[in-house]
């Protein structure tokens, strides 16, 4: 097929770039769109009260006629978890392997079911035609089952996706990485390679899987009391070592946290779990009258989540299972950006009830499931690409396989880095930047999607810090303008009120003074009454104490 000289294939990440987690990625050309993956990520401490946040998808929305359809890599939070809050609004198609699409469908199952109709099962090597774009899935190595990276063969050449990989030479499934398919893709010419850079910045290659099945074997049979290991829920394949492991030594398996259940029966049901005794689970409500020595419980919690299930184990607020003197617990993960002081948090808890903690540093209890720098390279010297656009990093992964591909003589401007919202242009000879597109977060509090901004954030985060003044008083509301009661002051996390009696007395009487200098004029504007009211007390309690905290006045009037 020969290219339009005049079409230009855009590449619009949404997600995923400049950022760990909520992976979204725009295929343009022409009439056609095709997009890769819909993940969440999960908010960092200044985002107060956020539950998750998703990829902002109004350009999707826009041109949602022109959608083909989604495909997904894998079934990481990261990758699928916003599909429910974004599929409904698009009603496409979602093409994914059995695995991916069993973990979509359970989530779904959790609010709005998507018509079976727009679910399609793929299989790697066979492609899918979608408008302009001919699909193809290749298999990857990672952290969970069934991962696939993509071929696109577009009008202006072929563009590769690796997805999240890394090149396990002992996978746990027996699915290699097809590296001989990128090879010939590689022979054929490829256009341009879009690469996981997470680990850009190791040297070396990273360790198989298998080293974390053998570390965890060793250290439950160093155990004299129950076994909790806490993991994400998604990595498969760890969990299916932890379970081999608990039944040669003679332990039961409990399963805790709605997402590890989730997982781990949907794994299950589709044959990517495979139990070696049907009666190796045992249920949670049981686990109080087991003797500690036979147990393993796989749990949620391994960032240190407040709610989930190990975090409430070790503060001794779950129902069923607690963290007692003398259990082991394994933390089969490392912290996400930003997660660590909530880990570190509940290490200590742990350690304050006496448990033994096993972390990576420890011993090999993880391993990550993206590419360092020498796998990095055998990927691009095996695809030999034309451009390179590192995508699934932070800014410093992004430079950091930049740094790879200058290793590889790649100048900088076949190199591009982006950020959300970029739109990179591709033609058989050419790549640059056209407009930006409009792109960002979207918050999840709740029930409510969208509807906390910036704004709402920014009065969060000022209530976190300096807290909240309200102003009551009740005022007539015709001349002669005058205070029929009040003011009155109300403080919420700014000060303690019977110890402040003089800088409340105080802040009565500039509010006092703030009124009587209005009702010197003609006509009251009551907006900008409140606003004085603010502006004056809030010059008073910054002179007096060095705060600035929400200041509002609730002006009754008669």
């Amino acid at each position: 097929m020969l290219p339009n000289k005049t079409s230009k294939l855009s590449v619009i990440p949404l997600g995923g770039t400049g950022e760990i987690g909520k992976n979204l990625l725009v295929f343009e050309y022409e009439d056609s769109i095709v997009i890769i993956d819909g993940g969440v990520k999960f908010p960092d401490e200044e985002l107060l009260g956020i539950d998750l946040v998703i990829p902002d998808i109004t350009y999707l929305e826009k041109n949602r006629d022109r959608i083909k359809g989604l495909f997904i890599t894998h079934g990481h939070e990261d990758h699928i978890g916003g599909l429910p809050f974004i599929l409904p609004k698009l009603n496409i198609p979602i093409y994914g392997t059995k695995l991916a699409l069993g973990l979509v469908q359970a989530k779904f199952q959790e609010r709005t079911p998507y018509p079976e109709s727009l679910i399609n099962i793929l299989e790697p090597g066979v492609p899918i035609q979608a408008g302009a774009f001919k699909v193809e899935a290749f298999r990857v190595t990672h952290s969970i089952p069934d991962a696939v990276g993509y071929s696109l063969l577009t009008p202006v050449g072929r563009v590769i996706y690796t997805g999240d990989f890394k090149v396990d030479y002992t996978p746990i499934d027996g699915q290699d990485m097809e590296l001989g398919k990128l090879a010939a893709w590689g022979q054929e010419g490829v256009l341009a390679l879009l690469c996981d850079s997470t680990n850009a910045e190791r040297p070396g290659v990273t360790v198989s899987e298998m080293a974390v099945g053998k570390a965890l074997r060793e250290w439950f049979e160093r155990a004299e009391g129950k076994i909790i290991m806490a993991s994400f829920a998604s990595n498969v394949h760890r969990i299916q070592q932890a379970i081999d492991a608990a039944a040669d030594i003679g332990r039961k398996v409990c399963v805790v946290g709605r997402s590890m259940e989730n997982v781990v029966r949907t794994a299950i049901e589709l044959g990517y779990l495979k139990l070696p005794d049907e009666n190796i689970l045992v249920p949670s409500a049981e686990v109080g009258n087991m003797p500690p020595e036979k147990l393993l419980v796989l749990t949620t919690g391994s960032q240190g989540e407040p709610l989930a299930a190990l975090t409430r184990m070790a503060t001794r607020s779950h129902r069923q299972i607690n963290v007692l003197a003398g259990d082991m617990v394994i933390m089969a993960a490392t912290p996400i950006p930003g997660n660590e002081k909530l880990v570190g948090k509940t290490i200590n808890h742990l350690y304050q009830i006496g448990a033994e903690v096993v972390t990576k540093e420890m011993g090999q209890v993880h391993v990550s499931g993206h590419a360092n720098q020498e796998e990095i390279k055998l990927v691009i010297r095996l695809v030999q690409p034309r451009f390179l656009i590192p995508h699934h990093g932070e800014i410093r992964h992004q430079v950091g396989f930049r740094r790879i591909g200058h290793s590889l003589g790649y100048a900088d401007q076949d190199i591009a880095i982006t950020q959300l919202g970029s739109r990179v242009e591709l033609s058989p000879n050419r790549m640059e930047f056209g407009e930006r597109v409009e792109a960002g977060s979207v918050y999840i509090d709740g029930l409510g999607v969208g509807d906390v901004g910036q704004v709402v954030l920014r009065d969060r985060q000022q209530l976190a810090q300096d807290g909240v003044v309200v102003v009551v008083a009740a005022l007539s509301k015709a001349k002669p303008y005058r205070i029929l009661s009040g003011p009155d002051i109300i403080s919420r996390g700014f000060t303690f009120m019977k110890e402040a009696d003089a800088l409340i007395d105080g802040a009565k009487k500039e509010v006092v003074n703030t009124l009587e200098r209005q009702f010197q004029k003609d006509q009251i504007e009551w907006g900008v009454l409140k606003a004085n009211i603010r502006d004056s007390l809030s010059k008073y309690l910054w002179d007096k104490t060095r705060r600035r905290p929400m200041i509002l006045p609730v002006l009754l009037h008669y």
